[in-house]
C-alpha cells in the first residue's frame, strides 16, 4: 500500500468586528486533495495565531505546505517542506473568494459585519465545520 503525499496549502483572511480598527483574521489549511479544510484558526495576524494552526495540524503528516509570503510561515514551517508563492497558493485563494460569497461578514465592502467577537467566530466555525467536517 502506497502512502498518499498530502500537500497542505495555508492562508490567512482579514475581517472585521465591529469596525475596521478591530481586526480578525481568519487562518487555515486547506487539501486541495480533498477539497477541505483540515484546520482553522481565529485570530489576530501574529506568530502566536499560525502556531495555534500548526498545533492543530501536527496529527496530520503532509509532504509539502504551500503559502504565500506572510513572513510568518517561512519563521515557523520547516523550510525542506515549504514552497511559498502565488503560484503553489491559486486553489487556496479560490476558497477565500468562496469564504467571502457565502458568508459577507468576510466580504470586504459590505453592510454585514460582526458586533461581537465570539458571534463572528461562531458563524465562520459553523459554516466550516459545516461544509469541511461534515458536521451538523
Amino acid at each position: 500500500m502506497t502512502d498518499i503525499e498530502l500537500v497542505c496549502e495555508i492562508d490567512e483572511q482579514w475581517s472585521y468586528v465591529q469596525n475596521k480598527q478591530q481586526q480578525r483574521w481568519l487562518w487555515y489549511a486547506w487539501s486541495p486533495q480533498f477539497k477541505r479544510v483540515f484546520a482553522y484558526v481565529l485570530g489576530d495576524r501574529t506568530d502566536d495565531t499560525c502556531k495555534q494552526l500548526l498545533r492543530l495540524l501536527k496529527p496530520f503528516t503532509f509532504s509539502i505546505h504551500c503559502t504565500d509570503d506572510w513572513g510568518a510561515y517561512s519563521r515557523l514551517l520547516p523550510w525542506d517542506k515549504h514552497l511559498v508563492g502565488k503560484y503553489y497558493t491559486q486553489r487556496i485563494e479560490r476558497q477565500n473568494l468562496n469564504f467571502r460569497t457565502h458568508i459577507k461578514r468576510l466580504t470586504r465592502r459590505t453592510i454585514c459585519f460582526s458586533k461581537s467577537i465570539e458571534l463572528h467566530d461562531k458563524v465562520i466555525g459553523e459554516y466550516i465545520r459545516r461544509h469541511s467536517f461534515q458536521q451538523v
